[in-house]
């Protein structure tokens, strides 16, 4: 039985991909089920399929290993995060950085940078306005921003601080609409015309950037201080099993990599959890009431164990999965998938975000229910908003730990209301969904009953 595919034509299924994603996807899953070809993914001939079933999902993210499979490149990422990031490595290069990168994001590192991310928090919501409407998105990009140089650079103030949080920020928000975004897409806007083309901008933005970074790992070489906690510091003193580091040009891809995945995909879920608790009044009250049984605001250990913060953050990122799709996967040997037969060369892609959205796992997908994780658990293949298998996003605790001190610091200090009359909707940013309108809300000051300052 031939692989289900969609009979538009080619170029209006690419800019409906580019433009408008979600409602490509929702009507192909409506029309082809679990399984159908997506030809326009990369801009190529290639024949690349997209599974949306669990079990297919399992048999994709874990024969990586197998003879079923290679892991080709992915020409989206590489612009962004260069060659050398862990992201576009495979095989045993790509097993042996995992090993060497993994200990700077989990126990007790973890645990150092929760006081600087509930710091940071606190300083950026001080700044706000009373009474004046502020652009969520806005607000959570500059607090993620700061945490990323902060955790991940060890920057806190000084000329080097300001320029990469402007030029930084610069860069990524180049993909910030639908319309802005084909430049991932469309391979002649990639080329330098100038520096009024959108490629020419890129690479100058690139090269400016690239020169603070790679100024920053030499510093940090030549003058080491050894009671850093940062990620850069970590990385930097990292050794494999016969004593070698990682290369300045492979530090510089794998702070690349933690800006993309840190900084853009963490201020889109906190602005989709911040829309959600204000626009549905029984989400917020539960959520208050159980922020307000904390007894000690200033310990970040007492956020990360509330089940009902934790249920509101995993639906938010069912519900608006940031990553759309996990990494391809190429067939080597003919196999059997969701009932389809599929020959070798074919690309294949677990799609993100149709899993979350099946009726069958989740019913009304459409609601923003946070008891779905508290009522069940789903299993990897089911909710996998960091992707799944060797792939699954390196960064996943440090954006789920973020993610929680951020809403516990922002929910247990100001109230909010949410200025939207309309729905928001889901739109493209570069290869990630963040929102397609901007989420306004009021700052009405400290929340009442106040809560003492988390930091004097």
């Amino acid at each position: 039985m031939p692989v289900p595919t969609p009979t538009t034509p080619r170029l209006l299924q690419a800019a409906q991909w580019i433009l408008d994603p979600v409602s490509y996807l929702s009507t192909n899953f409506k029309h082809y089920g679990d399984l159908f070809a997506a030809p326009l993914v990369y801009g190529s001939d290639e024949p690349v399929l997209l599974v949306n079933e669990p079990k297919a999902m399992q048999y994709l993210l874990t024969h990586d290993m197998g003879k079923e499979f290679t892991t080709p490149g992915e020409p989206l990422l590489e612009p962004l995060v260069g060659r050398q990031s862990l992201m576009l490595l495979s095989g045993t290069p790509h097993r042996h950085r995992r090993q060497l990168v993994m200990p700077a994001f989990h126990g007790e590192h973890l645990k150092a940078y929760g006081q600087v991310m509930m710091q940071v928090s606190q300083n950026v919501i001080q700044q706000w306005p009373v009474n004046t409407s502020l652009d969520v998105r806005q607000a959570m990009q500059q607090m993620t921003m700061r945490m990323i140089l902060q955790v991940v650079f060890g920057l806190y103030q000084g000329d080097r601080y300001a320029q990469l949080e402007r030029l930084l920020s610069l860069r990524l928000d180049m993909l910030s609409s639908p319309l802005s975004s084909a430049i991932l897409f469309v391979p002649w806007l990639q080329k330098d015309l100038g520096a009024w083309s959108p490629g020419g901008r890129t690479r100058q933005l690139a090269a400016a950037t690239d020169q603070l970074l790679f100024a920053e790992i030499q510093a940090r070489r030549t003058q080491p201080e050894g009671d850093r906690s940062d990620i850069l510091s970590l990385l930097l003193a990292a050794r494999d099993e016969t004593g070698d580091g990682l290369t300045d040009q492979a530090l510089r891809d794998e702070l690349m990599t933690l800006l993309l995945a840190g900084y853009e995909t963490t201020a889109t879920a906190l602005t989709w959890a911040l829309y959600w608790i204000h626009r549905l009044p029984d989400v917020k009250h539960q959520l208050l009431t159980e922020l307000d049984a904390v007894a000690d605001p200033t310990d970040p250990n007492q956020f990360l164990s509330l089940p009902y913060l934790a249920a509101v953050c995993n639906e938010t990122l069912r519900i608006h999965p940031v990553a759309m799709l996990t990494f391809p996967r190429r067939v080597t040997v003919p196999i059997e998938l969701c009932g389809y037969h599929i020959t070798p060369g074919t690309l294949l892609q677990g799609c993100i975000y149709l899993i979350h959205q099946r009726e069958d796992l989740y019913p009304q997908p459409a609601e923003f229910r946070p008891e779905r994780f508290l009522q069940r658990q789903f299993s990897p293949y089911e909710f996998l908003p960091f992707g799944g298998g060797v792939r699954r996003c390196i960064g996943y605790a440090l954006a789920q730990y973020e993610m929680k001190l951020a809403l516990g610091t922002i929910l247990t200090q100001i109230d909010l209301d949410l200025l939207n009359q309309n729905p928001v909707l889901p739109g493209r940013r570069g290869i990630t969904l963040g929102q397609g309108t901007p989420v306004k809300v009021r700052k009405r000051g400290a929340r009442s009953p106040a809560k003492t300052p988390l930091f004097s």
